[in-house]
């Protein structure tokens, strides 16, 4: 009798167990990302970017480097992060692996698993940029990062990535006709290779935005910014593409399908619309913006993929929260936040900003910890309930 209660015990310890573990378990939530990017000198404290990403429910965020007051101000919020390793590494890192040794333990293990840093991305759009000499580095950049983080034991934990422009395409209209630039295939398929045996997915950085500022002669603005439109027709594929972002990412199946990798997922890591633009950028308005935003929200929430992969579901990572003063370029590259510097919304599409978000984010404090006292006493009370009966 006594090994039945026994049984009964551990059964009702291991429910309670795996109780507990809901409450506390980190998954990907959603579609919905965000970039963090930093290039100003007026934006809100990194933790107080944590509650306002919390208070919105943003859980996956993006930062281009490492920096360690960024990755204490995520400790023990669930946020789940990716950092980045700078282009101005890349070559280091990949002339040698011990220097990617010590990064990784220095910006990424030190800082698990109480800052949930899920991913490293190697570089930001090498591969089509001005520096023919990183586009050899990459590669080896990549493989001596992975090499560190699977013999630390962290390879089930931290991806490891890179994110691409558009450049490295050529003929991306219609989608269908898709390849990879003919330069650039070389550097580009050893890398796939090497994404395609850790399991990596191809990361794209896709702003309708940009193409439609390309050629506003011929894109129908409201096919850019999800709104009612007659679409393209791709004649090759027999498929309808009522919105550019679609297009985009189908463009980018079709490379990669030609290149020989037609099971590799693609993740937008970076799509967004400027507010302000130069004299020459008339589409950059708040409006517009505010369009684009609301449209991708919704369009993303629906987790469905694209007309080319319908299972595989569409994930982006917003740019940006906030509006970056000291970016370089023209106006409409200091405008991309959802966010002002001052954490107020640049335009509503659903979120709050930092002062209803602090506030909110206090009173769901006191919530949580009285539905934990709660559930410790019920855990309690059904503790000695289960012992009572046990001694019978």
């Amino acid at each position: 009798m006594k090994s039945h209660h026994h049984q009964l015990l551990f059964m009702f310890l291991v429910f309670f167990a795996q109780k507990i573990e809901l409450l506390t378990a980190e998954t990907f939530t959603g579609t919905y990302g965000i970039n963090y990017g930093r290039i100003a000198d007026n934006i809100p404290s990194p933790n107080e970017v944590a509650t306002l990403l919390r208070a919105a429910k943003i859980k996956n965020v993006r930062i281009y480097d490492a920096d360690q007051s960024v990755l204490k101000a995520f400790s023990g919020t669930g946020l789940q992060l990716v950092v980045g390793l700078p282009n101005g590494f890349v070559k280091e890192m990949s002339a040698n692996a011990s220097h990617a040794m010590t990064w990784v333990k220095e910006n990424v293990q030190a800082f698990l698993p109480k800052t949930s840093i899920r991913g490293i991305a190697v570089g930001n759009e090498i591969l089509g940029g001005g520096d023919y000499e990183l586009w050899e580095a990459l590669l080896g950049a990549v493989k001596n990062i992975y090499n560190a983080v699977d013999k630390l034991g962290l390879a089930d934990v931290v991806q490891i990535t890179t994110s691409h422009s558009q450049a490295v395409f050529d003929n991306s209209y219609p989608p269908s006709s898709c390849i990879f630039r003919e330069n650039i295939a070389q550097f580009m398929k050893p890398l796939l290779e090497f994404f395609s045996q850790i399991g990596s997915p191809f990361c794209l950085n896709a702003y309708p935005f940009l193409a439609y500022m390309s050629d506003p002669e011929n894109i129908d603005i409201n096919y850019a910014l999800f709104q009612k439109t007659k679409g393209i027709y791709d004649m090759k594929t027999d498929l309808h593409y009522d919105n550019m972002l679609d297009a985009q990412i189908d463009a980018t199946y079709a490379a990669l399908e030609d290149a020989g990798f037609k099971k590799m997922e693609v993740i937008v890591t970076e799509t967004g619309w400027a507010s302000l633009g130069d004299a020459n950028e008339a589409a950059a308005t708040v409006n517009n913006a505010r369009t684009f935003n609301y449209n991708l929200r919704k369009r993303l929430a629906k987790k469905k993929g694209t007309p080319l992969r319908p299972k595989m579901v569409v994930k982006a990572y917003i740019f940006a929260i906030f509006n970056e003063n000291l970016k370089s370029g023209p106006t409409s590259e200091r405008n991309f936040g959802l966010f002002k510097p001052d954490g107020s919304i640049s335009y509503d599409i659903g979120f709050h900003g930092l002062s209803s978000a602090e506030s909110s984010l206090l009173s769901l404090k006191a919530v949580q910890s009285g539905l934990t006292k709660s559930y410790i006493l019920i855990l309690t009370i059904s503790a000695a309930a289960l012992i009572l009966f046990l001694k019978q």
